[in-house]
């Protein structure tokens, strides 16, 4: 509506708004996570087929990271309800493991753990903010989540060396990917209109 005031969604307070799940936000979520999931597939067919090029230094490849992270920190910027980065997250790693992900059915544990660890970003501000330090936050323990899990399932015999470079590649590239590149997704879509149902789509982030 014309005249109506734009307020930074980074300062606003949300204390009194629903947590109530409405279809919308179950249908937009779910959307989110099945696109998403087939990005994660085709990242993950990306990701083998560049290793080779990182085998003199295998940790080098995890600047590619934040791709798999981006709907746990996105839902909950556009949703803002509790559990949407957890749900689309978890949707999205369960489509690419139906897909044929080459990680298996490990990749829905994926999901549910980074899900979770995407979560806590926002939950550490219960969920009344969604701005810049929100989504980094959750991306940064999203990609730390991630990457703790690499190196118990598929990296323990790398040196400390490796171990210590391939958190900090992760985490540093999931911040940047997962938690600026949300930011800058929901912004595009805020601009073009189709988010005017959720105040994601009426607050300026």
């Amino acid at each position: 509506m014309a005249g109506q005031a734009v307020r930074p969604s980074s300062t606003e307070s949300d204390a009194g708004r629903s947590t109530r799940w409405r279809t919308v936000d179950i249908v937009v979520t779910a959307v989110l996570g099945v696109a998403f999931g087939v990005v994660f597939w085709a990242w993950g067919l990306l990701w083998n087929s560049t290793g080779p090029a990182f085998a003199a230094f295998p940790p080098g490849q995890a600047f590619m990271y934040g791709v798999w992270l981006i709907p746990a920190v996105l839902a909950p910027l556009i949703i803002r309800k509790p559990g949407a980065g957890l749900f689309a997250e978890l949707l999205a790693a369960t489509v690419s493991a139906l897909l044929g992900s080459a990680w298996g059915t490990s990749t829905i544990v994926y999901g549910l753990l980074q899900g979770l660890a995407g979560e806590a970003g926002y939950a550490a501000f219960r969920y009344r903010r969604f701005g810049w330090p929100q989504a980094l936050l959750s991306a940064l323990l999203a990609g730390a989540m991630a990457a703790t899990l690499d190196l118990l399932y598929w990296y323990p015999g790398w040196t400390l060396g490796w171990k210590t470079t391939y958190v900090a590649l992760v985490v540093a590239g999931t911040t940047v990917v997962a938690g600026l590149g949300a930011m800058a997704l929901t912004r595009a879509l805020a601009a073009s209109g189709v988010l005017s149902s959720f105040a994601s789509g009426r607050t300026r982030v």
